[in-house]
């Protein structure tokens, strides 16, 4: 299994260098994957802030890459979850920390946004600090 970087993961979803996408193809179809949470974090960041992609958008890509027969995604269930918590509005960054944290009753935060999103998209029960 390969590990792959971020900066692999958006050449292969925005396209806008043909010879490394067409690398990251080859790489993509002749290997088995592994995406770690932290890279699909960051590229969520890219795609949003260099790219100026909108959610919806970002959301499919993201989930069209975990979903490539040769891609392995850590915490792929939790990955899931974050995936439709983001795409329902929530930041990613705090969607992959509450999925991330089902081992948890609850969630400690002083982002009254998160935990008012989270209230209404989540099953966690969210400590609002103050």
């Amino acid at each position: 299994m390969l590990a792959v970087d971020t900066n692999v993961i958006v050449r292969y979803l925005v396209r806008d260098d043909r010879g490394q996408a067409e690398r990251t193809d080859d790489l993509i179809r002749n290997n088995r994957i592994w995406i770690t949470k932290t890279v699909l974090l960051e590229t969520e960041w890219v795609l949003r802030d260099t790219y100026s992609l909108e959610r919806q958008r970002i959301a499919n890509l993201l989930r069209a890459v975990a979903g490539i027969t040769t891609v392995q995604v850590e915490d792929e269930v939790e990955v899931a979850s974050a995936l439709d918590w983001f795409a329902a509005g929530m930041d990613f960054a705090d969607a992959l920390h509450l999925a991330s944290s089902t081992r948890t009753l609850e969630f400690a935060t002083f982002d009254r946004k998160f935990v008012a999103k989270a209230a209404r998209l989540t099953p966690f029960r969210m400590l609002a600090l103050r």
